[in-house]
Formats: structure tokens, C-alpha cells, sequence
């Protein structure tokens, strides 16, 4: 269903509209978001499946889906499938008029052939319009064209197809929910508000199949994803580039999330924490001292010059718990110049190490942005 005219003409449509926005005095784009949109300043009283779904008063919003599977012939690949919702205004006149801009829906697709070594992105950008995008306010359900993620009861279902790309996938949770930080509020800085809402389900169990090539098979697949939600209004301060995110499985059925926001300098934000979740569930906050990150190796880009971070030490030594952690596969970056405009690496990696005082492996996905360029005010 993608048509590169089409989605050159929907970007360039796009960006009118946000242009027309900020003379209005929205600034979309700013670093501090306007008062008209709410702030995560306090812990939450959830609702689900509710929060599953979009909150419009919130001026960002990402639903994020990657995992490790493995093919009938043992060979691993990685997939990423990530929809973002951006507010243009909060409120818009004549509500009626479906191609009116209010919000802004973005999504990767990624898929990651460890074997053959390969990295393969999709992209997609557009506005609501007659049903072309959206997101539910009662439950999971988020679509751009074709590409969706929809959850009913337990279960969730992806579906993406691209020329050169497909997935579709069932993810059926193994853990309960997890809150990050205090009860889902995640605080990204010691100003007010700049935090985000966000919940995770950190293992979930996936079965479907997957498609590489405009001629390529479908190969079915099962493995280990992981899910995060989060929304908020303010998140990034103006001396914040970037950050270091980590979602990890361990063979022993531990789960870690940790993220790294750097400030400009190079100086870690004190508020960077983490969240480790035990076989059962169970759920422990890591507040930044609590965790140690030591850079091994790094890998510049050909393509756009960023100079990434390749290969990590993590130690959490309160939790008996040391790993290293590479990419499977180097070249893992995105450059979206068809949708959110931002230059990320984000990909596939596995590494081994100790927890509890056992050998382990670890697989996972890592996101690293702020590396090739800034964030575009997006986030």
C-alpha cells in the first residue's frame, strides 16, 4: 500500500501544518511544550485496558514493540514495530473537517536477519484524515494504513506489510504489567512535569510469521518480545541530546530496563534510572546509583557519521547482576527522513554474563539516540 509520491506529498502537507501551527503560537516543536497540554507531574490512577490506549491531552505518545525470534531452521531475527503519536494542538476548530491537524502519527518497522547479517527499515507518516491513522482512547488499538497494533482481551495482535517488509504477529504476555518509577511515573529531570507515564509488558510470548523481500518467503517465527507505553508533555530539557535505552531478557527469566539520558557535555541526567523484573514478576526500581555502564566499543556510521556506542559492561551490583552486551548485528540505524526526521540505532543485541551468582545469556533490543543529530524536538 505504500506509494513514495503519496507519502512525499502527506510529509510535505504535514509540515505545513506544523508550520501553521507555531504562528499560531503552538510551537510544537519547542522544548517546553505549551501550557494547553497536560504534564505527568503526579502517579497515576490507571484504568485498563483504558490506558492501554491514546491520551489526546498528552502531547506525545509511543506504543513500542521489539523482540528476538527464531525461524524452523534456528535462524534469529529482530523486529521493531513502533507507533508514535505527536499533538500539533490541542484543540482544533471545526472538529468535523477529518484533514484537519491535530495529531501527527509516525511508525518504524525494522527487521533484523542475524544470520545474513542484514538490517531492513520500513517507515510511514500521516495524519488522521478519513481513517488513515489513529489510535483509540478506550483500549489498545493504533493503526497507520495497514500497519496496526491491536489488543483484545489478553492478546495482542501486529500487522505490518511494506513492499519489501511483513509481520504478523500474536504476543501473549507472561508477566503482569510492569509501572516504571513511581507507579508508572517515570521522571526524565528535575523539572516540573518532565516525565513520562510508562508501563511495560516485559515478556511476552510471540508466535506469527515474518516476510523480507518483495519475493521473500514467509517464515514462521516464535521468540521473546517486549512492549513499552509511555506519554507525556515535557519530557526532554533543552540540555538533554539524547539517551541510552536497555531492555533485556535473561535466560534465568529476568528482565531489565534501564535508560541513560545524556546531557549535552556528556554528563549522565542524575534522574536516569532503571527497573528490574524478576521471574515472577515481581518488580524492583533501580534509581541511577544503583547501576553501572561502562562503554567497551563504538561504531561509526558510514551513512550519517554518528559515532554510536557498540558494546557495553553492566553492573547492578545490588541485584548480583553483571552483563557485556554487543549488537548481533552493527549497522542497526534508522534514518527517517520519511516520518520523524531523527537519525537512532536501535537493533537487535545479545551478550552472557552472571545473575544470582549463575552464568547467563541475555538478549534484547537497544535504543540510542542524540548520537547524529538532535531529536527535532519531537520527543
Amino acid at each position: 500500500m505504500k506509494n513514495s509520491n503519496l507519502q512525499c506529498t502527506v510529509l510535505v502537507l504535514l509540515l505545513l501544518a506544523l508550520s501553521c501551527a507555531a504562528m499560531d503560537g503552538c510551537d510544537p516543536c519547542g522544548a517546553q511544550a505549551g501550557e494547553e497540554w497536560v504534564q505527568a507531574v503526579e502517579p497515576r490512577d490507571w484504568n485498563f485496558p483504558r490506558d492501554h490506549g491514546a491520551h489526546p491531552a498528552y502531547r506525545t505518545e509511543w506504543w513500542y514493540f521489539t523482540g528476538n525470534l527464531s525461524d524452523a531452521s534456528d535462524r534469529h531475527v529482530g523486529y521493531q514495530l513502533t507507533f508514535f503519536r505527536f499533538g500539533v494542538r490541542r484543540e482544533i476548530e471545526n472538529g468535523g473537517n477529518p484533514w484537519q491537524v491535530r495529531d501527527l502519527y509516525m511508525a518504524h518497522f525494522t527487521v533484523t536477519q542475524v544470520e545474513e547479517n542484514n538490517f531492513s527499515v520500513a517507515e510511514r507518516i500521516s495524519r488522521t484524515g478519513p481513517g488513515l491513522a489513529g489510535a483509540r482512547t478506550d483500549r489498545m488499538e493504533v493503526w497507520i494504513y495497514n500497519w496496526s497494533a491491536v489488543m483484545r482481551n489478553s492478546l495482542i495482535v501486529l500487522e505490518a506489510r511494506d513492499d519489501a517488509l511483513e509481520l504478523k504477529l500474536t504476543l501473549k504476555p507472561d508477566k503482569p504489567l510492569v509501572f516504571h518509577g513511581d507507579n508508572g511515573l517515570s521522571k526524565k529531570g528535575a523539572g516540573t512535569g518532565q516525565a513520562s507515564y510508562y508501563t511495560s509488558f516485559t515478556s511476552l510470548e510471540t508466535r506469527g510469521f515474518l516476510r523480507v523481500g518483495a519475493n521473500g518467503p514467509k517464515r514462521e517465527v516464535k521468540g521473546t518480545s517486549w512492549f513499552d507505553h509511555e506519554f507525556g508533555s515535557n519530557q526532554l530539557a533543552q540540555n538533554q541530546e539524547g539517551w541510552d535505552w536497555f531492555s533485556l531478557h535473561l535466560s534465568d527469566g529476568r528482565d531489565l530496563m534501564l535508560y541513560f539520558l545524556r546531557r549535552t557535555g556528556g554528563s549522565i541526567e542524575p534522574a536516569s534510572s532503571g527497573t528490574l523484573v524478576e521471574a515472577d514478576g515481581t518488580a524492583r526500581h533501580l534509581p541511577l546509583e544503583a547501576v553501572s555502564l561502562e562503554v567497551l566499543d563504538q561504531w561509526k556510521s558510514p551513512a550519517s557519521g554518528g559515532n554510536y556506542p557498540s558494546r557495553w559492561k553492566i553492573d547492578v551490583p545490588a541485584c548480583k547482576l553483571e552483563l557485556v552486551i554487543a549488537p548481533l548485528v552493527r549497522n542497526q540505524e534508522l534514518i527517517t527522513s520519511e516520518s520523524t526526521g531523527i537519525i537512532y540505532w536501535e537493533g537487535a543485541v545479545g551478550g552472557a554474563g552472571t545473575s544470582n551468582g549463575q552464568q547467563v545469556t541475555a538478549e534484547g533490543y537497544v535504543e540510542l539516540t542524540g548520537y547524529a543529530g538532535s531529536l527535532g524536538g519531537v520527543f
